[in-house]
């Protein structure tokens, strides 16, 4: 059975490392809070010292890391993978980061003999503890396919899209719709709610027609309780919509709904909803309304 290893337990690569234990992998982990790698070793899993270490012991490598510095420090700084990369090791990358630097991480890692793939997911928290992430994948297509059985292991679907970059560039994409589709959500909520009309009911009207979206399914609920615990957090969207604007720079392409989007959820940020869900981002719509988009008896939670 391939050996694992695992860099990253946050919201995502904690069930996704848990799920790879309870398949029956060897599992070795490392995480920069040390206290998250000892929950799975209480599991069964061994904790590395450094990601050198990490890598050192693996057939495959998973990182799961918040930026592209962070994935860079992981994989190219002191003590990092590529200290202990070999010939054989596969590296998949479920970040979120610019097809550039997934470029520079497949260069750097086949110049030891390792592969690269750029794996990041779809389905936040709820689907990583499940086991239906998608995976949109970029690098080789014989390495995709080698390793088949840990896609499967993790989610519901995995997509090979080309070269390296091509997983990343998806991602990015992918995002400025949620992104975008989630301000909708919240732009007709805080309408509906301005006109004097029952949040609740109004949500029931929006996932029966053509309005509804995963957004409204995922994120509709979560609003109308004031429930802002996260599943994909405000600052990571943000993130993620800053890096597709770069992308547009690059392209010289005008998309205006993503660079409003932007704005919107820095406005958030600035409010000190870094760390809470994306649709968090329905307090800035409260502040202007100056009321709460909420079911009557959830209100002032």
């Amino acid at each position: 059975m391939k050996k694992l290893a695992f860099i990253g337990l946050g919201t995502m690569g904690m069930p996704m490392a848990r799920n790879l234990l309870k398949a029956g992998y060897p599992l070795t982990v490392f995480n920069r809070t040390e206290a998250k790698a000892q929950e799975l070793a209480q599991e069964g899993a061994q904790v590395a010292a450094t990601p050198a270490d990490a890598a050192r012991g693996a057939d495959v490598l998973f990182t799961n890391v918040s930026n592209d510095q962070a994935l860079l420090d992981v994989l190219l700084g002191e003590n990092g993978v590529l200290e202990g990369a070999h010939e054989g090791l596969t590296v998949l990358d479920c970040s979120t980061v610019s097809p550039e630097t997934s470029r520079r991480a497949e260069r750097e890692l086949a110049a030891r003999g390792a592969s690269f793939l750029d794996t990041p997911v779809t389905g936040s928290k709820p689907a990583a503890i499940d086991g239906t992430l998608v995976f949109m994948v970029g690098g080789s297509e014989d390495v995709f396919r080698q390793h088949a059985d840990l896609f499967e292991t993790l989610g519901s679907r995995s997509i090979y899209l080309g070269p390296s970059g091509s997983g990343s560039s998806a991602k990015l994409a992918h995002n400025t719709i949620v992104g975008i589709n989630a301000l909708a959500l919240a732009e007709g909520l805080s309408l509906a709610a301005k006109s004097g009309l029952d949040p609740e009911k109004f949500l029931g009207i929006v996932m029966a027609g053509a309005a509804n979206s995963r957004q409204a399914e995922l994120k509709g609920s979560k609003i109308i309780t004031r429930n802002f615990e996260t599943q994909f957090s405000l600052q990571l969207m943000l993130k993620d919509l800053l890096l597709a604007a770069d992308q547009t720079a690059k392209f010289q392409l005008p998309l205006p709904l993503l660079h409003a989007a932007s704005t919107l959820y820095q406005m958030g940020l600035s409010k000190g909803l870094g760390e809470q869900d994306l649709c968090s981002v329905i307090q800035c719509y409260e502040d202007w309304l100056g009321a709460q988009v909420a079911k009557p008896d959830a209100e002032q939670r």
